[in-house]
C-alpha cells in the first residue's frame, strides 16, 4: 500500500487577564491555500525533527514568541482537511504570560495578532475546531493540573486566579471555598509584596505558585483535585 502523507505541527497558544479574557494568537497566511485568513501558528514538521521542537521553532520564526508550557493535543486527519492532499495535524496546547506575549513578526510574517476566543475571525482550515478543542482541553485538565498558574504573572492576587476559573468554566467561583481548597492543598505561596488597586483602599496580598508542594503531592499519590 502507497502512502502520501504529510504532517504538520499546529499550536493553539493561549492568554490571559482578567482584562481581556482569554486570548488566542493568529497569524494571516501569505500563501494559499485559504490565502489571507488567519490561522495558527505552525507548519510542516521537518523529517528529523520532534514535533514539539517544530512547534518552537514555527512559533519563533513567526512571531518571536516563546510558550512556557506546551502539550500535545489531539491529531486531526480527515481528508479532506487540507486542499493540497493528505496533511495530517498534530495540535498542541501553548500557554504563555500576558506579560511575555509581546509580538516581534518574523520574515515573512506579515501580521500575527491576539484574538478573543469568544470572537474568532473566519480562519483557515479546521483551525476555529481546533481551537474550540483546545477550551475543552483545557477546561479538563483545570481539574487537576496547576495550568492556570503558566497564564498568571509569577506573583498574583488570588481574584486574578479566581477569575481565570470563571472564564474557562463560564460560571462564578464561590470565593470562600475555592482558597479554601487551594490553601488546604497549599499551592498557593503568599509574596511579601503586596498590589495597591487604585479603585480600592485595601491593597492584595500577592501569591505565587507552590511548584514543589505540587509535585510533593503527585509523587505521595494523593488525589489533587485543584477545581470541582
Amino acid at each position: 500500500m502507497h502512502q502520501h502523507i504529510r504532517v504538520t505541527a499546529e499550536a493553539v497558544v493561549l492568554r490571559y487577564s482578567s482584562k481581556e479574557g482569554m486570548m488566542v494568537l493568529l497569524t494571516k497566511r501569505t500563501i494559499p491555500p485559504h490565502i489571507f485568513k488567519w490561522g495558527l501558528p505552525g507548519g510542516f514538521v521537518h523529517n528529523d525533527e520532534p514535533l514539539e521542537a517544530c512547534v518552537h521553532r514555527e512559533l519563533k520564526d513567526e512571531t518571536g514568541l516563546r510558550a512556557n508550557y506546551l502539550e500535545q493535543m489531539s491529531t486531526w486527519g480527515n481528508p479532506d482537511r487540507d486542499p493540497r492532499g493528505r496533511v495530517l495535524c498534530v495540535a498542541h496546547l501553548a500557554l504563555i504570560r500576558h506579560s511575555a506575549s509581546k509580538i516581534v513578526l518574523g520574515a515573512g510574517t506579515k501580521e500575527s495578532k491576539w484574538y478573543p476566543v469568544r470572537e474568532l475571525p473566519v480562519t483557515a482550515f479546521d483551525h476555529a475546531e481546533i481551537v474550540a478543542a483546545a477550551i475543552d482541553h483545557l477546561r479538563v485538565r483545570l481539574h487537576t493540573e496547576p495550568l492556570a498558574f503558566e497564564m498568571l504573572d509569577e506573583k498574583f492576587p488570588v481574584s486574578e486566579l479566581e477569575k481565570l476559573y470563571e472564564w474557562v468554566y463560564d460560571r462564578s467561583v464561590d470565593r470562600r471555598n475555592f482558597q479554601k481548597k487551594i490553601n488546604g492543598l497549599g499551592l498557593l505561596a503568599a509574596r511579601p509584596e503586596k498590589l495597591k488597586h487604585p479603585l480600592q483602599g485595601r491593597p492584595a496580598q500577592l501569591y505565587s505558585f507552590n511548584r514543589e508542594k505540587f509535585l510533593e503531592l503527585k509523587e505521595s499519590g494523593a488525589p489533587v483535585e485543584i477545581f470541582s
